[in-house]
C-alpha cells in the first residue's frame, strides 16, 4: 500500500513513472507531463516529481553502482531496483535531508520496505566512502552513459573532451525562447519581462517558459544552436524555400522571419502525425508564406510541388540526437551503436533525392543535433564524391561544452550551374 502522505505520494508516481518507463519504451517527459495531469499535482510537488525522474534517469548507472555495492551484488527485481535508485538519488544527488529521503521512500515501497530502509540507512552512514569509490570508477559509470558511447567519444575526440561532454548531459537544460521578429509587438513585450535574460541575437535565458507569451505567438521555445543552420541558408525575400524536414516548425520559422514573410516556404515532414503541430505553431508566430504538405523525400511519390526548382533548401536531418542528450534524457538508454552507420545511409539519401530540386546556383543546408563525424562531416564527404557538381562553402559544429548550447553540425552546400 502506498502511504497517503503528498511527499511519499510523489516518490510512489516517481516509480510508477520509472518502471513505466522501462516497460513501455515511452519518453520520460511525456510519461511525467500525463502523470502530473492525472494525480493534479500541485507545482511543487510536480517539480519535485520531475527532479526525482529525470535525475534518477541521468545517474542510472552510478546509482546501481552504489547500490550493487550496498546490496553485496544481491539479485533485485526491476520495483526494488527503482526503489533504491530512487532512495540513493535523494540522498546524494538531490540533497534531500536523510530523514525524508530515507523515510518517505521506504513508505512508498511497500512489501520491500525493510530492504529498502536497510541500503537507505547503511547508505547515509557510509556516504563519504561511496562517493569516494565513484570517483576512482570509468567515466562510463561515473557519468552514467553507456560504455560503447564514452569508448567511441574517446576515440574520436579524446578523453579530457568527452569527459567534458559526460558532465555537461548530466546538469539539467537550460530554458531558451527566440524571438518571433514577426510579431510587431514582440521586442517589446519581452524587453518588459525581467524574468527574460537577453542573450542577444534574439534569444533569450529564462527559469521557466514564459507559457503566455509563448501562447501569444511572442516566441518560441528553441535553443540558440538550431538557428544556426536557417541563418547559415540566409534566404532572401521574394525566394522559394524548401524545408524539407520542418516539423515542428522552429527552423521554419526563423526562415520565414529572414524572408520578412516575402516569398515562398513548402514545409514538409515525412510524419503526418507532426503536421498539425507544425501547422499550429505557424500560425501563431504569424508565418503567412508556408505551404505545409507530408512528403517523404525517401518516397516514390510525387512532390506536393511538382517539378518546381528552390533556391534554397534546408534538411535537418533525423540524427542519433548526440548532441541533446543533456535535454533529451532518453536518447543515451534507446541509442545503438549500429544506429550511426544506418543513420548515415538514411541521412546521405536525404541528400541526395534533395538535391533534384535544388536549382543550379542554389544553395543547401545540411544540419543534424549531432555531434558525431559519421553523421556530419562523413555525410557531407560522401555525397561531394559522388555529385562533382556540389561544392560545400561553409559548415559549423557546435560542441556543448564549448558553445554552452545543445549540439548541432550544420553545412552549406552549394550547386554550380
Amino acid at each position: 500500500m502506498h502511504s497517503s502522505s503528498p511527499a511519499s505520494s510523489v516518490r510512489s508516481h516517481a516509480l510508477d513513472v520509472l518502471t513505466d518507463w522501462q516497460k513501455s519504451g515511452r519518453f520520460a517527459a511525456e510519461l511525467l507531463d500525463e502523470r502530473v495531469r492525472m494525480a493534479a499535482l500541485s507545482p511543487p510537488n510536480a517539480a519535485f516529481l520531475h527532479d526525482i525522474v529525470l535525475t534518477t534517469l541521468r545517474n542510472v548507472t552510478l546509482l546501481d553502482f552504489w547500490a550493487d555495492h550496498l546490496t553485496g551484488g544481491k539479485h533485485l527485481d526491476h520495483r526494488t531496483r527503482w526503489l533504491l535508485r530512487i532512495g540513493l538519488c535523494q540522498l546524494f544527488l538531490l540533497g534531500v535531508p536523510s530523514h525524508a529521503a530515507v523515510n518517505e521512500t521506504v513508505a512508498a515501497a511497500g512489501r520491500s520496505g525493510a530492504l529498502v530502509n536497510a541500503v537507505l540507512r547503511r547508505a547515509g552512514r557510509e556516504e563519504a566512502a561511496l562517493r569516494s569509490m565513484s570517483e576512482e570508477q570509468p567515466l562510463s559509470v561515473r557519468y552514467s552513459h553507456p560504455e560503447f558511447l564514452v569508448r567511441r567519444w574517446i576515440k574520436i575526440m579524446g578523453k579530457a573532451k568527452t569527459e567534458a561532454l559526460c558532465q555537461w548531459n548530466q546538469e539539467p537544460p537550460s530554458t531558451y525562447v527566440r524571438l518571433n521578429g514577426l510579431h510587431e509587438e514582440a521586442s517589446t513585450r519581452l524587453a518588459q519581462m525581467p524574468e527574460l535574460e537577453d542573450l542577444g541575437d534574439g534569444f533569450y535565458r529564462c527559469e521557466a517558459a514564459p507559457r503566455e507569451a509563448l501562447k501569444q505567438g511572442l516566441c518560441y521555445a528553441q535553443d540558440p544552436s538550431t538557428a544556426h543552420a536557417p541563418r547559415m541558408l540566409a534566404p532572401k525575400p521574394g525566394e522559394m524555400v524548401l524545408d524539407a524536414c520542418a516539423a515542428p516548425g522552429g527552423k521554419t520559422t526563423l526562415l520565414a522571419e529572414l524572408m520578412c514573410n516575402e516569398g515562398r516556404i513548402y514545409a514538409c515532414d515525412a510524419s503526418s502525425v507532426r503536421l498539425a503541430r507544425l501547422r499550429d505553431n505557424l500560425t501563431r508566430l504569424k508565418v503567412r508564406i508556408a505551404q505545409v504538405n507530408a512528403f517523404d523525400l525517401l518516397s516514390d511519390a510525387t512532390p506536393p510541388f511538382g517539378d518546381l526548382q528552390f533556391d534554397r533548401i534546408l534538411l535537418d536531418v533525423p540524427c542519433s540526437n548526440s548532441g541533446v542528450m543533456r535535454r533529451r534524457i532518453d536518447v543515451r538508454w534507446r541509442l545503438q551503436e549500429a544506429e550511426f552507420a544506418s543513420l548515415a545511409e538514411t541521412q546521405k539519401s536525404i541528400v541526395e533525392s534533395a538535391l533534384r530540386f535544388l536549382k543550379p546556383g542554389g544553395s543547401l543546408v545540411y544540419s543534424t543535433c549531432s555531434i558525431d563525424p559519421e553523421e556530419n562531416q562523413g555525410v557531407v564527404k560522401a555525397v561531394l564524391a559522388s555529385h562533382p557538381e556540389m561544392e560545400m562553402l561553409e559548415s559549423r559544429l557546435v560542441f556543448p561544452p564549448k558553445d554552452e548550447t545543445d549540439g548541432a553540425f550544420a553545412a552549406r552546400l552549394v550547386k554550380h550551374a
